[in-house]
């Protein structure tokens, strides 16, 4: 197992203490190590993020072991561990790398802070471009359904294995972004990831896509060219859409798959096919087989160990997850904040997604675009999505508008209230009183959601709402 984090102290029951407490915090990559082991482990961890120091024997660690620990692990944030009354502190030269200092005994809170802070520090670095994309690809698997954890389940046990991975699903799930974790997560981690579409290359240039040709090998080879093979050595080759590779090239793959090997076009000297192979399509490859489109033998060398996207329209309780995450990638990509209001959630979730995720994240940056800044309004979206709005919730929210707006005027004239002076806040004003009417319905009817709804003329799902919009707490929690 890779390590995160690395904790160095020769006292076992202050380590084993702070190691606890970094694996309740979600930290599984912790490994401990005391004045003659440390230097190793972090020699085999080059990718270490926090270096936890603590005393070796009596001494504090030198500067020099110190000096050492950059040199391996030069995106380590250092974490100094003190006792309360003895702080210590690092010389100038080591100003321009992140450094914390955690004191005994240990809390939860300042733990938390230090680990936030410095994935912050991190993130800030020019340099790890790739990390800071690859500590982000779980956050494309968001979403609490079963569909979705498991999942995320399922790319953790297969990862560390070499075997084929087969992904399946419509069109704009993320089967790309599923390949990549398992990369990420897997030995090959630190080789390339390399992605080929299949069905985006000519059929006449899809062998040398893949395996390269020499000078020469047909009209046009003007040069020497390495394929997708050569270039995922030591990594992972991501084949996409491998439904709509031509037979003639399945065969060619399969004997790859067999053998590990292959030969660039016009070469006759083999290459070792140091690769792993992760595939994904779109199409029923079983109906494909019958129809003779796809050869059985390798389906059956691909598909050792299947994962299924789940369509966004059977995950609809994952959307408002979803949507939070896009709109706060937009804002800090593009600067422009923008919400959802009750109604447009309501509408996406009752829209079919043809596009899936896909489809999700090109409204969301269109509607950064047309309402920058700004809450967005059903009116805002577009016709497509709108025709799947429910009719009696239009209706329903029609009426209940149009009631709330008589409310003043209707009170006004039967309890003698007047306008101030100053005049009001009239949206305001009608916010407190439905608030206040909400309230009074809960206690004449003990909490009980259902007969306060009925009292207040409206459907229960319409008051659970405006229940959470006004953040109040009905008196029956088990009702």
């Amino acid at each position: 197992m890779k390590t995160a984090l690395l904790v160095i102290d020769d006292d076992p029951i202050r380590a084993g203490e702070l190691c606890l407490l970094l694996r309740f915090l979600e930290e599984n990559q912790v490994t401990h190590a005391d004045a003659a082991s440390w230097r190793v482990c972090a020699e085999h961890n080059p990718d270490l993020r926090g270096i936890f120091l603590g005393r070796c024997g009596t001494q504090d660690l030198s500067i020099d072991a110190i000096q050492t620990l950059r040199t391996l692990a030069p995106r380590a944030a250092i974490v100094l561990i003190e006792e309360a009354e003895q702080p210590r502190a690092l010389p100038s030269m080591f100003d321009t790398i992140p450094v914390f200092h955690l004191s005994r005994p240990f809390h939860y809170s300042q733990l938390s802070q230090i680990l936030a802070k410095s994935q912050q520090s991190l993130n800030r670095d020019p340099k790890p471009a790739q990390s800071r994309r690859s500590t982000e690809l779980f956050r494309n698997l968001i979403g609490n359904s079963p569909y979705i954890v498991r999942v995320r389940e399922l790319v953790q046990r297969v990862a560390p294995s070499e075997s084929s991975v087969m992904i399946l699903g419509e069109s704009g799930t993320g089967k790309e972004v599923v390949a990549r974790n398992i990369h990420y997560h897997s030995n090959r981690s630190q080789g390339p990831f390399v992605p080929v579409n299949c069905g985006a290359i000519p059929d006449n240039l899809l062998e040398s896509e893949l395996f390269g040709h020499e000078k020469g090998a047909f009209t046009g080879a003007i040069s020497t060219r390495r394929g997708r093979f050569e270039l995922a050595r030591g990594g992972t080759l991501f084949l996409d859409e491998i439904g709509d590779m031509p037979l003639n090239m399945q065969v060619k793959l399969l004997r790859v798959l067999q053998e590990r090997t292959f030969e660039r076009v016009g070469s006759d000297r083999s290459m070792e096919a140091d690769v792993r192979i992760i595939t994904a399509t779109h199409r029923d490859l079983d109906e494909l087989i019958k129809a003779g489109g796809f050869r059985e033998d390798l389906y059956y060398r691909l598909n050792v160990f299947p994962i299924e996207m789940p369509a966004l329209r059977e995950r609809v309780e994952d959307l408002p997850l979803l949507i939070d995450e896009l709109l706060q990638r937009l804002a800090h990509n593009q600067g422009s904040r923008v919400s959802l209001s009750a109604a447009v959630l309501r509408c996406l979730a009752h829209y079919p997604w043809p596009g899936n995720v896909r489809e999700l994240a090109n409204l969301m940056e269109r509607l950064a675009i047309l309402k920058p800044d700004s809450r967005v309004e059903l009116a805002d979206l577009p016709t497509k999505f709108r025709a799947y709005y429910p009719t009696e919730l239009a209706e329903e929210e029609s009426r209940e508008n149009s009631e709330v707006s008589d409310l003043p005027v209707r009170l006004a004239s039967t309890d003698g209230v007047a306008l101030p002076p100053d005049g009001l806040d009239l949206r305001q004003y009608i916010m407190g009183l439905e608030s206040s009417l909400i309230q009074t319905a809960l206690e004449d009817t003990n909490g009980i959601v259902a007969h306060a709804a009925s009292l207040l003329k409206m459907r229960r799902t319409t008051l659970v709402e405006k229940m959470r919009k006004y953040n109040i707490r009905r008196g029956d929690e088990s009702e």
